[in-house]
């Protein structure tokens, strides 16, 4: 493991903080950054300087660590041009690059952010205030999922995606996650699993998770069908073996009276909803090998969001 700190972009070798963490759910003093941002990120070349110049746009405000986990391409090299604590990890694994930031970072809250999301240093600000004593555990972001150059299938799979009662009131599929202390040593006591923001969403009752309406966060989307069903086959994949572990409630399963109720609340959607299942089966299928071994660890990659 090769850890770069840095203190003014494309010098590494400068404390990204100073002094002690500020405490969760009170203002942060004077020097000292309001949260610690993680972001873990595998062959991000391409999005991770658009995320690194919004979280870097007000010096010390966020404590921001880089884990680089597995890259084949100059993700590191990018992130270590910002004010940031880069960790250059051999391993392809999220889970454990969540695990060796968290050991570095200092501050509280914490707030786990992908690298191909688009929030801005405020948001995050923002976020972090909704957490902690008096306040909720965990809290996310409104998701906006831009359209363009999305084709046409992919939309239809979105529009419907995101009109369901578990996806509209669910942590998961945001991208960025904030957290008080005492749901980040929560979290530390789960197993690894690939659907990790699903897993997190689950580990808290309704009453400590919230999501922040007047912060955004930019998720896009898979912008071709192929790259769909291979997002789809991750997910299925990842729901077995939360299935498997009892980490998944009935609750955050779609079930056709969830379908029939967007139907009813947005009969524009009805055309759609079809072809909807449609992906979800096609991601089943394509997932079925990786199921019947027991693969969970293998990433099915969607890369057409990244352009």
């Amino acid at each position: 493991m090769r850890h770069l700190a840095s203190g003014e972009p494309g010098t590494p070798g400068e404390p990204a903080s100073s002094g002690e963490p500020a405490s969760p759910g009170k203002p942060a003093s004077p020097g000292r950054p309001v949260a610690s941002v993680i972001v873990p990120a595998h062959d991000e070349e391409r999005t991770i300087g658009r995320l690194l110049d919004a979280l870097c746009a007000v010096p010390g405000q966020l404590e921001v660590v880089v884990a680089c986990n597995g890259c084949t391409d100059g993700t590191a090299s990018v992130a270590a041009r910002y004010p940031v604590t880069v960790l250059d990890l051999p391993e392809p694994s999220k889970a454990r690059a969540l695990r060796a930031a968290d050991e570095v970072a200092q501050a509280f809250p914490r707030v786990y952010l992908d690298a191909d999301v688009e929030i801005t240093a405020d948001g995050v600000a923002r976020l972090a205030a909704a957490v902690g004593p008096g306040g909720a555990v965990v809290a996310a972001a409104r998701r906006t999922m831009p359209r363009t150059g999305v084709s046409l299938p992919a939309r239809w799979y979105y529009d419907v995606w995101e009109a369901l009662p578990t996806v509209r009131s669910g942590l998961f599929g945001r991208g960025v996650l904030a957290m008080s202390e005492d749901g980040v040593r929560r979290i530390g006591a789960l197993p690894e699993m690939m659907a990790d923001d699903l897993v997190l969403s689950e580990a808290f009752a309704p009453a400590e998770r919230t999501i922040v309406d007047d912060v955004a966060v930019v998720v896009h989307p898979a912008r071709t069908l192929r790259d769909l069903v291979r997002r789809r086959a991750r997910v299925t994949t990842g729901n077995v073996q939360a299935d498997r572990a009892g980490l998944r409630t009935p609750e955050a399963r779609t079930t056709p009276g969830d379908l029939w109720l967007v139907v009813r609340e947005r009969p524009g959607l009805a055309l759609r909803v079809p072809f909807f299942l449609g992906v979800v089966l096609a991601g089943r299928f394509r997932a079925r090998t990786a199921v019947r071994q027991g693969d969970f660890t293998t990433w099915e990659r969607d890369a057409s969001s990244r352009v």
